[in-house]
């Protein structure tokens, strides 16, 4: 399907990105990124929040040239010959920070960060030709899901302006269950989908209140997330959606055992 540049609102993404080995080998989560671009109208640019930068506070990639970051090790040679020499956008990440700034979150700017893998995985996968502008815009550490909702929610205007906002990290996230399931050739285990139906009827529902205290209310979360930063990316799509937007489970299913690979889409309200 051949895509065309237009103003219609976008949705807020979230995504998996899995291993960094995703982009080499078949499989569902792979395929369901490709199809998500190619049913969307072409992007005008996209801000991509991953869950692998982290700063002390919010912060905006102003890099006139994204470098690709290979910020893991072990992994096939091929991985690190890879290159998403995507474009930068100035104007675009000034904007986002105004944004940012006019929510009280005191933004940041960083002018040499690049894009690790949690960025340049889904957007290889769907924005192959790397020919889309792209502001890379940080988690805040220490900061949970109330906070990273409000940072969404402060990107929401940019959804009317034909902008993508990508988030990207993992419904579930637990490396030492990884690493014993990989051992012990085991199955995966059943929290992984029990935690990833619970989210979704959540979503389903509009309960965002219970979807930002996940960590109290839903089943298994701690197990789900030992730490927060993989799933801190779905807040932050969640609110960049704004309120009353329409949810969409893109994608679902279980990789390497405990990955819950879900992608949801957060369409913003049309004006009445």
């Amino acid at each position: 399907m051949m895509q065309t540049s237009s103003p219609a609102p976008l949705p807020a993404l979230f995504v998996p990105h899995g291993a960094p080995t995703m982009v080499l080998e078949l499989g569902a989560a792979r395929n369901a990124l490709a199809a998500i671009a190619q049913a969307l109208p072409r992007p005008r640019a996209i801000v991509v929040v991953s869950a692998h930068w982290q700063a002390d506070q919010a912060t905006v990639g102003t890099a006139r040239e994204l470098e690709t970051i290979h910020d893991f090790w072990g992994f096939p040679p091929d991985l690190y010959q890879i290159r998403y020499p995507a474009p930068s956008a100035g104007a675009l990440a000034s904007q986002v920070r105004q944004h940012l700034d006019d929510a009280g979150l005191a933004p940041a700017t960083d002018d040499a960060r690049g894009l690790d893998h949690g960025a340049w995985t889904p957007l290889l996968l769907m924005y192959p030709q790397a020919d889309i502008p792209v502001i890379p815009l940080s988690l805040e550490h220490g900061m949970g899901p109330k906070y990273h909702f409000a940072l969404g929610r402060a990107l929401r205007p940019l959804l009317d302006q034909g902008v993508l906002v990508l988030a990207s990290g993992n419904l579930t996230h637990n490396l030492r269950d990884f690493q014993l399931a990989f051992a012990e050739g085991s199955g995966g285990p059943a929290y992984v989908g029990e935690f990833a139906d619970w989210m979704w009827k959540r979503l389903e529902a509009g309960d965002d209140e219970a979807v930002v205290d996940y960590r109290q209310r839903a089943p298994h979360a701690a197990r789900a997330h030992p730490s927060e930063e993989h799933l801190l990316p779905l807040h932050v799509a969640l609110g960049a959606g704004g309120p009353g937007s329409r949810r969409e489970r893109l994608h679902t299913g279980i990789e390497s055992a405990v990955l819950a690979m879900d992608a949801y889409a957060f369409w913003p309200a049309r004006a009445s």
